[in-house]
């Protein structure tokens, strides 16, 4: 996915919890489905950056140089711009981008 393109707002919102929360039908169960989505989202971005941001590394004798790459500074900002890992997970939650799975205690009995 490309998360660039997110619908995502960059400013944290207040959100009804009980809009949020039909489609589960528990609070609990809904914080941690988007909490599992953020993760992933984050965890994605770090590799994608980190990808990207390997071309610049240069093994380095003397601690003390620093370069400065104009380059590598716009990737990071651009990254930086990016709504929160958990906004997006939340905007997909409310778009039904997310696929997940329940199931109840009294499925597992049976």
């Amino acid at each position: 996915m490309d998360y660039k393109k997110s619908k995502a707002p960059k400013n944290t919102l207040t959100r009804d919890m009980n809009q949020l929360t039909e489609k589960v039908g528990n609070v609990y169960e809904t914080v941690a489905i988007i909490g599992k989505r953020a993760n992933q989202i984050s965890n994605a971005l770090k590799k994608e950056l980190d990808a990207k941001l390997q071309d610049f590394s240069q093994p380095q004798d003397a601690l003390d140089e620093s370069f400065e790459n104009k380059e590598q500074i716009e990737i990071s900002r651009s990254y930086e711009r990016l709504p929160k890992a958990t906004l997006m997970a939340t905007q997909e939650f409310i778009d039904d981008q997310l696929m997940f799975k329940t199931g109840s205690r009294d499925e597992q009995l049976k």
